[in-house]
């Protein structure tokens, strides 16, 4: 019996991207691809399931995001989560609801399962010191401390989790740690939290974990015995945060819901949002059922680094909660590293996917392919450009491209496109391809139903494989004259190759294989029970290239964008940022008077490299000021701009001309200015506070 006939109803997940930056390949190799082409093929196999991802938009990641580029935490989220949502559906990802946790019935339903631990005394409530930035006047969450990692000795680690080693940390653990706001040590607070008690539910964990050996992947299984081994500690459920989900007691005012204890819940209340909008009971899909057999089965795609949150964190608050269904699998992929390095946001060395969908219109399925080729599954693999043209150009145009076009224009050149014979019907007449697509299929299915898809994929080359070798020896091109029935016979069971070929490609490459229908004429989507059937008369449409040749100046092209980038961290990170000069109080800064004007005319000051005369409206008054932006500004191209001016600095004579107040500019770590100016268009004279 198939595994799949375990179950009637399937809920899979995809871990929920952090709402604060684009997406990258790393993450779809990790959580998305894989779990896309899972779903795909259980609908091939008419299986009653419900695929769920969404937004993770709460966390100090957020927080921090926002201030880094000055903006507020809800602007980070709607801008962020708008544009991973629209490259998830340009790139083709199958989800049946992309949600975001900042709904309020997410907010409803996490509060509601805080309050059923809480009710049933699940929690801990106790005092602990926790870290504090006496500059900010607040408490830290995890992610706002950095420290050197106890076990690796990465000197990047969060409060959390390093993020070399995987290690999951308490902020405590961390060694000289380091406030992210202040860039000071932090010193330890008293404050009150609400922790789940991990260390209770071991034995049944233990139990429970132990039942997967042989199920889970052997990365997963062993991770968790590992942490198991260690022995576990009760977590802390809440956090002092000022932007999150509000802990929904009394005492607990201006504490926030940790992010583990909120996010996965997104799965769920995404999951309502869904059975809503559709007319569906979303309990099916997530609550035990009277009969155990009814029960859905829930399975969770993630990377690596979320192994711990959803095999100990997260089904822990389910058997707390007590009325769920735990997660029968967790097919972790490892990491993807890019041109023999790791991939990494913060020195923006990734491919971006938006980027990609933008330089690489239409190849939504040439980048479905390469990096379905080299899943991370059981180590973490490499993304390269030559290895995306090789694989690209010898394996989706010379094999499967090339078998399908020779066929396609040999019917249309023998046949003018029309499946006819003499006896009135069409089949597949060749026994042993026949049997060997048979074998293809079954090995397929074994691939996708114990999450090999690289496997799988292989699978599916193999019987474009067979068709190319088929045609090569039948060589119906030559037949023709001599044989002509046994031509057209070679031809009518290619035909039936290209259908099964089609069939089997739909959860790797849902466009190609649309294509390959459309060329067919055959309906856009087939189950692998159904028969392909080609009526005798039956007119094909015209032969079309599935791919192209990816040539060697598209290449060129990206791995120099890589490089130049490489460069660009290079140079920030040999030039130290400049420290903070020594503290001043406020009523020396308010001596200052700083106000918003316009540009009104600009010249170079004769004889000189640097300096600009430039006349400014203050809304006080109008104004000569000397600037020493002229290598970064031409003069006419700054006419009109906005500015921030120090209007009462006392005037000085540069180079015989007196200048009255100083224009505010930033300076990168190269030296690159910039106007600090008001964003909204405020009338001349506002005064910058």
């Amino acid at each position: 019996m198939s595994q799949l006939d375990k179950f009637k109803r399937y809920t899979i997940t995809s871990a929920l991207p952090y709402a604060n930056g684009p997406l990258h390949i790393g993450h779809l190799a990790g959580a998305y691809l894989p779990a896309d082409i899972f779903v795909r093929f259980l609908r091939l196999k008419k299986r009653d399931v419900v695929y769920i991802c969404g937004s993770d938009e709460h966390g100090a990641a957020i927080t921090i995001k926002a201030k880094k580029e000055g903006t507020t935490p809800q602007a980070i989220i709607d801008k962020y989560h708008n544009q991973i949502k629209a490259s998830f559906e340009e790139f083709g990802i199958a989800f049946d609801i992309y949600h975001r946790t900042s709904s309020q019935i997410h907010h409803d339903l996490s509060q509601e399962f805080f309050l059923n631990l809480y009710e049933k005394d699940e929690f801990i409530e106790k005092f602990s010191e926790q870290y504090y930035d006496e500059d900010y006047n607040q408490f830290l969450a995890d992610r706002y401390i950095i420290g050197t990692c106890p076990n690796c000795h990465n000197e990047n680690a969060y409060g959390d989790q390093c993020e070399r080693c995987g290690t999951s940390l308490n902020p405590t653990d961390l060694i000289n740690p380091i406030s992210t706001l202040s860039g000071k040590s932090p010193v330890l607070k008293e404050t009150k939290h609400w922790f789940l008690p991990l260390d209770k539910y071991q034995p049944w964990l233990e139990k429970w974990i132990d039942t997967k050996e042989g199920e889970w992947k052997v990365n997963v299984f062993g991770q968790c015995k590992s942490w198991l081994k260690s022995g576990l500690q009760p977590r802390s459920m809440t956090r002092d945060l000022d932007w999150g989900i509000d802990v929904p007691l009394e005492e607990a005012k201006g504490k926030k819901l940790y992010v583990w204890m909120d996010a996965p819940i997104g799965y769920i209340s995404a999951t309502k949002q869904w059975a809503i909008d559709n007319g569906k009971d979303w309990k099916l899909y997530w609550k035990k059922q009277e009969n155990e057999a009814d029960d859905a089965c829930l399975i969770h795609f993630i990377g690596k680094d979320n192994i711990v949150f959803h095999c100990i964190i997260f089904p822990s608050i389910l058997h707390a909660h007590g009325e769920y269904v735990l997660p029968q699998n967790v097919p972790a992929n490892e990491f993807l590293n890019l041109e023999g390095d790791k991939l990494s946001t913060s020195r923006n060395h990734a491919v971006w996917l938006h980027e990609y969908l933008e330089e690489f219109p239409g190849k939504q399925d040439e980048l479905r392919y390469v990096l379905t080729s080299i899943l991370p599954e059981t180590s973490d693999s490499e993304f390269t450009w030559k290895d995306y043209q090789a694989r690209v150009n010898n394996e989706l145009v010379a094999i499967l491209g090339n078998f399908v076009n020779r066929v396609m224009i040999l019917m249309h050149k023998f046949y003018d496109g029309r499946v006819e014979s003499e006896s009135g019907k069409i089949t597949l007449t060749d026994g042993y391809l026949n049997d060997e697509i048979g074998i293809f299929y079954d090995s397929l299915e074994s691939s996708l139903e114990n999450y090999r898809f690289r496997q799988g994929l292989q699978s599916v080359m193999d019987i474009a494989r067979l068709g190319n070798k088929y045609l090569t020896d039948k060589e119906p091109w030559k037949s023709i004259k001599t044989d002509p029935a046994s031509a057209k016979d070679a031809l009518h069971n290619c035909l039936f190759i290209i259908g099964h070929l089609a069939t089997c490609l739909q959860p790797f490459l849902p466009a190609t294989a649309k294509k390959i229908f459309g060329m067919l004429n055959l309906p856009e989507q087939f189950t692998f029970d159904q028969e392909i059937v080609f009526a005798n008369g039956h007119q094909l449409e015209p032969a079309a290239l599935l791919f192209e040749k990816v040539e060697d100046e598209v290449i060129e092209k990206q791995i120099e964008k890589l490089h130049n980038k490489k460069q660009e961290n290079a140079v920030v990170e040999a030039t130290p940022i400049i420290p903070a000069k020594d503290n001043i109080n406020y009523e020396s800064f308010a001596t200052m008077d700083i106000r918003t004007g316009t540009i009104l005319t600009a010249e170079k000051v004769a004889k000189t490299k640097k300096l600009l005369k430039l006349t400014i409206d203050t809304g006080i008054d109008q104004r000569i000021v000397v600037s020493g932006i002229a290598e970064y500004y031409e003069p006419e191209a700054i006419i009109g701009q906005k500015v921030s001016i120090l209007v009462n600095l006392e005037p000085r004579e540069i180079k015989g001309i007196l200048s009255q107040g100083m224009i505010l500019m930033a300076e990168n770590s190269e030296g690159k200015l910039s106007f600090v100016a008001p964003v909204d268009d405020l009338h001349n004279g506002s005064v910058v506070r």
